[in-house]
């Protein structure tokens, strides 16, 4: 998958450190905090974007401004993988 150079997509261990915790709930805020799965996509340090899966749900959000290449899907694929 082609993404940003500076992007990776990465599958953390449950439950999530809290700083990650932190991030997931900004940009899923909805989520509960007992998870069965993560991915997240990271920029430069920074949380840009989560998928998140938890008995009964899931969510998913990019930031705005890295939308549209390909980071949504990168992240499909690894919380399904």
């Amino acid at each position: 998958m082609n993404l940003p150079a500076r992007v990776r997509v990465t599958r953390p261990p449950l439950p999530l450190a809290p700083a990650l915790q932190a991030a997931a709930a900004r940009l899923c805020p909805d989520a509960p905090q007992a998870l069965n799965a993560a991915a997240l996509a990271i920029a430069g340090g920074s949380v840009i974007g989560a998928h998140l899966r938890w008995e009964g749900g899931e969510a998913a959000n990019v930031e705005t401004g890295w939308r549209g290449r390909g980071i949504e899907e990168a992240l499909a694929q690894t919380i399904t993988g």
